[in-house]
């Protein structure tokens, strides 16, 4: 969209103003802190033109202006100027997001640091690998019919999973199962063991002995994708800032709900799966009436070369984008850098 240097020079000052205060701002206002040497009449001309463009809009009609989330768009793709973190801020990223940590570990905690160092929601989804390769699988009791299932895969990653039997079975017994499927999965993709042991129970059932039956249910069950988390979310409760007025209660609920039924959080993420760094999606662009009122800045991940992964951060549409950005790029880099190098 062409707009004019003047134009330019207003709509930086009017968005970072906003962003600062969270008000409408009015043209004389914005005569005083937008630097230029012409009258707020020329001013108002000027925001007349940049709201006929749906770049601004009043919010009430004797009002100032906002930005619209078009205004927005412009603002960071053309008038940003990026705040590069500081070396305390990297070394604190570098410290959490530990090389030496699990996979699992790595994710959570750079979730959670997300959140700390925007105050808004922080997330990352859960690599998708081709392959999962199975290192070590571990059944431990818990109460009765209910199992915990640990699964240590080859790329360094820990899941752990709760699984429900018909019987109830021994340590014993479980100990027995994991050593079982240790000896003869270790190595294997689980999805792949999975099927190739339920073929096995299908067409061999009445020659298959107690522990094998048992090894194939429990594998079968600790195998599947069903319980895996498809992300980790940290700092949703930082989102109740943004509830100003009763009718902000709606679009906060229907923000968490975006969070519970993950389908339209997820869909967003892939589009980002394949991006070159940094992109930022403003308002409608989330393309989700639950995250309609929101940005999401991402970036992707990778594991040897190949972009496995997203992260991100979730907030209003009135978020410090300068500093949010290089949080997030250089977070993403961080965290391939670490995944890469885990022991």
């Amino acid at each position: 969209m062409a707009i004019s240097k003047r134009a330019q020079q207003l709509m930086k000052a009017l968005v970072e103003n906003y962003l600062m205060h969270g008000q409408p701002i009015g043209s004389s206002t914005l005569a005083k802190i937008s630097d230029l040497s012409v009258s707020p009449a020329t001013i108002r001309n000027v925001m007349s033109e940049l709201e006929h463009q749906g770049l601004v809009e009043s919010p009430h009609t004797s009002a100032g202006r906002i930005p619209t989330d078009l205004g927005f768009r412009l603002f960071v793709d053309h008038l940003l100027t990026v705040q590069q973190p500081g070396p305390q801020q990297v070394a604190q990223i570098n410290t959490v997001i530990n090389p030496n940590r699990t996979t699992q570990d790595l994710l959570t905690n750079t979730s959670t640091l997300l959140s700390e160092l925007t105050s808004m929601v922080g997330l990352v989804k859960v690599p998708f690998r081709d392959e999962l390769r199975l290192k070590h699988i571990e059944f431990m009791p818990l109460t009765e019919k209910r199992i915990l299932v640990i699964l240590v895969l080859e790329d360094h990653q820990v899941q752990n999973r709760v699984i429900y039997t018909e019987e109830s079975y021994t340590t014993a017994q479980l100990t027995e199962a994991s050593n079982y499927l240790n000896q003869h999965l270790a190595g294997q993709d689980i999805r792949k063991a999975r099927v190739k042991l339920l073929e096995q129970l299908k067409h061999h059932k009445q020659e298959l002995n107690q522990l094998m039956a048992l090894a194939i249910e429990l594998a079968d069950k600790g195998f599947s994708e069903n319980n895996q988390e498809q992300y980790h979310l940290s700092g949703d409760n930082n989102l109740i800032e943004m509830v100003q007025a009763p009718q902000d209660l709606n679009k906060l609920k229907a923000i968490f709900e975006a969070f519970r039924s993950k389908q339209d959080v997820l869909a967003l993420l892939d589009k980002a799966l394949n991006a070159d760094g940094v992109q930022i999606f403003i308002g409608e662009e989330c393309a989700s009436e639950g995250l309609s009122t929101c940005s999401v800045v991402t970036a992707p991940y990778k594991m040897e070369g190949d972009p496995v992964g997203v992260l991100a951060v979730i907030g209003p549409t009135r978020m410090y984008y300068d500093r949010i950005i290089p949080i997030v790029d250089i977070s993403a880099k961080i965290l391939s850098s670490a995944l890469n190098h885990s022991d």
